[in-house]
């Protein structure tokens, strides 16, 4: 692909985007889940036919995919990087000379999913508390010390598993409501995985908001040193 074709994909993506109602759908996949075209119609407040056609322009530009079980199609974000790529956005377009200040709403800004991982304040915490611990290591593209498989062994990860698998190990995501990383690629979705197995957070089934359970805030506190 040369650089006139590049622009010119770049700019079909970015017009996909653009349209107030496929970045309402798109935002409403951050959470990870499928979900139908009778849904993403609800929630972008348009028609069933024109909610048809902006998801046939978001499948054919790669950013969702579609799912077929028997007479009903579900629709999903093509993976993980479309997310780390929205949450980008969120960065760009809430930026302004003025000190920054999260109005993002409380729950959603404490805890939430970005497609498989975990993102918001407590998401940044522990992206903070790993860095600190010398359990991350490297700029933006992380590997684990010792020390860090040690530890996320003892919470459960299977890092063999991890590595296998055709995705980036760790990185960190550019969080949009705090403006500073939290952490991505199979080790975060592994760790989000592992909250809610322990039942240290809680999956709203209709939101990208994680409650934390009191077992979670003991659990925060005694392995991470914690205070939520």
């Amino acid at each position: 692909m040369n650089g006139y074709d590049e622009d010119a994909a770049l700019s079909q993506v970015a017009g996909a985007i653009a349209e107030p109602a496929r970045t309402k759908m798109l935002c409403a996949l951050m959470d990870g889940h499928a979900r139908t075209s009778t849904e993403m119609a609800v929630i972008a407040q348009v028609s069933a036919s024109t909610a048809s056609a902006h998801l046939a322009r978001l499948k054919d530009d790669g950013l969702i995919q579609l799912h077929t079980q028997g007479r009903h199609r579900y629709y999903s974000l093509t993976g993980p990087h479309i997310a780390q790529a929205i949450e980008g956005l969120m960065v760009i377009s809430r930026q302004s000379a003025k000190a920054f200040v999260p109005n993002t709403p409380s729950r959603l800004q404490f805890a939430r999913t970005c497609y498989d991982h975990m993102a918001g304040t407590l998401a940044v915490q522990l992206h903070d508390h790993f860095i600190a611990a010398g359990w991350l290591t490297g700029e933006g593209t992380y590997q684990l010390s010792p020390a860090g498989e040690t530890a996320m062994l003892e919470l459960g990860i299977d890092l063999p598993a991890l590595h296998a698998q055709r995705r980036r190990f760790a990185c960190g995501c550019l969080d949009w409501s705090m403006r500073r990383p939290h952490l991505a690629g199979a080790l975060g979705a592994a760790l989000l995985n592992s909250a809610i197995c322990k039942e240290w957070v809680i999956q709203d089934l209709d939101s990208r908001a994680l409650a934390l359970t009191p077992k979670g805030r003991r659990a925060l506190a005694t392995r991470f040193g914690i205070q939520v």
